[in-house]
């Protein structure tokens, strides 16, 4: 897993433009109509290239460093979803995000708290994130994965398991579908 630091008091005026327009990019997308062809362009510039196709992003949307989002074919994300990006997230193909989920790729250091210690935070294909959990820095949960609703995931998630609660445990394996 890759871990960086980032001082944002070194920030550069590229940078700082850039987080501008993505700030206001996310503004003018809170105050359009979602299902729209406008919604629809703010959302594509907001990822930019990083953005699949058959993504549903609803309304509420909030974060920062957007352009190191990465969002596969056919996911869904849900009302009110907080994206803290610094340290990078991928969200793969047909990944369902519900209402009020955080992932979380970046924290401050604990001695110099303008410091962000960033580590990427990966959802594999196929999972499924609940209401209100919370996905924190450095975690993969693992293809057809479940997080139960309001879960701290502190550590990866393995495959076809569920896990819930505070911090999340392992529930039980995903047995495959009898047809």
């Amino acid at each position: 897993m890759e871990t960086f630091v980032v001082d944002p008091r070194q920030t550069t005026p590229e940078e700082l433009a850039e987080g501008m327009r993505q700030a206001q990019t996310l503004f003018k997308l809170g105050q359009t109509m979602p299902y729209t062809p406008e919604y629809d362009a703010l959302v594509k510039d907001l990822f930019g290239k990083n953005l699949g196709s058959g993504v549903r992003v609803m309304p509420g949307l909030t974060g920062v460093c957007f352009d190191r989002v990465k969002i596969g074919d056919n996911a869904l994300i849900m009302n009110n979803c907080l994206l803290m990006s610094r340290g990078g997230i991928t969200i793969e193909e047909n990944v369902m995000i519900a209402a009020n989920v955080q992932l979380i790729s970046n924290n401050h250091d604990l001695y110099d708290r303008q410091l962000l210690i960033c580590k990427p935070v990966r959802i594999c294909r196929n999972a499924w994130i609940g209401a209100g959990a919370t996905i924190l820095p450095g975690v993969t949960v693992g293809e057809n994965a479940v997080v139960a609703a309001g879960a701290i995931v502190t550590k990866d998630v393995a495959p076809n398991t569920i896990v819930g609660g505070n911090p999340a445990k392992f529930i039980k394996n995903i047995e495959p579908k009898n047809e």
